[in-house]
């Protein structure tokens, strides 16, 4: 889910930051004095492709804060990375589930809503979480599904169902599936027929005997780049987040992305401040930006997912509002479901399984 501009820089991006015409200027949405007095560094850990062509820049000149950012490439990654104490990141970028997990954790620290005004820029349905009642701990940054990417010249037809990547031969070696248990073990739930929310271990069992049956057919587990494999030709089908397929839709239109008929995992990103950051005051200030209008617009049009800064939405075209890949239909959204936090015991016989399917 989400920095690599020099893949993506379209002209269509460029010429969007022209006409904002917030480039060269910078952003102040503050007055200067109401910037914090702490040195002007912010320490930025979140998924690759994930953010703004210029936002980084834009943000240095809107405030003077340069901010240093590292990738990482799921959520089980950033959680052990921070669980043993945090290395030194001010800003994060986790899902919905393990927003609550590191709340339970007490990894997390409070907001200062009063230092966060943009917040009144974000939809009302986003405004409130039941992971996070009342924002207590996060802010909404994107959202969006896990669908298939594939490549239309090299399918037979349409691949609509999961069982083109769990239980097919069809097309054997040409597959890629999200090397990642906290999202690929629901989906595949799912696609057998139950909640992806399930604590059931017998379905865990089941989702891990049916992974290692396909596993001949699975060319890569893949560290959230399958939109480059597809890209590359090295893949033809991938299990994939919507706006990396569409940000590699942009570059070859023989790209398409579909949400398969069993339905998806919905997921939410937000932005959390973790326990021992350095510079809380500089994520507060990082935090108002990337909720700004003006900021959020051109995020959101550079990397293709949907914002829940209604703002920032407002200012994009129809193509970006009207596009069902980024805003699913209301058949989409009934047919799936957003992850909840498991709890620890449950965490652990994800990671056992995802253990033996890895060595088998």
């Amino acid at each position: 889910m989400k920095m690599n501009p020099k893949n993506h820089s379209r002209l269509s991006r460029r010429h969007f930051l022209r006409g904002l015409g917030a480039v060269a200027a910078g952003l102040t949405f503050l007055p200067r004095e109401g910037w914090s007095a702490e040195e002007k560094k912010l320490n930025f850990y979140n998924w690759d492709t994930y953010i703004g062509e210029t936002t980084l820049d834009d943000f240095r000149d809107a405030s003077g804060i340069e901010v240093s950012m590292d990738l990482f490439a799921d959520n089980d990654e950033l959680f052990a990375k921070l669980k043993e104490g945090n290395p030194g990141y001010d800003l994060i970028v986790p899902t919905n589930d393990f927003v609550e997990r590191m709340i339970r954790a007490n990894m997390l620290i409070k907001l200062d809503h009063s230092k966060i005004p943009n917040f009144k820029n974000v939809d009302k349905a986003f405004r409130d979480a039941a992971f996070d009642p009342k924002r207590a701990y996060s802010m909404p940054y994107m959202w969006g599904t896990i669908g298939i990417g594939y490549r239309k010249s090299k399918v037979s037809k349409v691949p609509d169902s999961w069982s083109n990547l769990f239980a097919s031969s069809e097309y054997s070696g040409r597959i890629a599936v999200l090397n990642s248990p906290s999202e690929t073990i629901p989906v595949a739930m799912k696609y057998l027929g139950h909640s992806l929310n399930t604590a059931d271990p017998a379905v865990v069992k089941a989702v891990e005997d049916l992974m290692i049956k396909q596993k001949k057919h699975i060319k890569v587990f893949a560290e959230d780049n399958g939109q480059d494999l597809l890209l590359s030709g090295e893949v033809d089908l991938t299990m994939e987040y919507n706006g990396d397929i569409i940000q590699v839709q942009e570059e070859d239109d023989d790209i398409a992305y579909i949400v398969p008929k069993e339905g998806t995992l919905l997921w939410e990103d937000c932005l959390c401040i973790p326990k021992g950051a350095p510079h809380p005051e500089n994520a507060h200030a990082f935090m108002n930006y990337l909720l700004d209008g003006d900021a959020g617009a051109l995020i959101a049009d550079y990397i293709q997912y949907a914002t829940p800064n209604s703002v920032a939405k407002a200012k994009l075209g129809d193509e970006y509002r009207n596009n069902p890949a980024i805003f699913p239909t209301d058949d989409v959204l009934g047919r799936s479901e957003s992850s909840k936090y498991r709890g620890e015991a449950m965490q652990r016989l994800f990671d056992e399984a995802w253990t033996r399917i890895s060595a088998a």
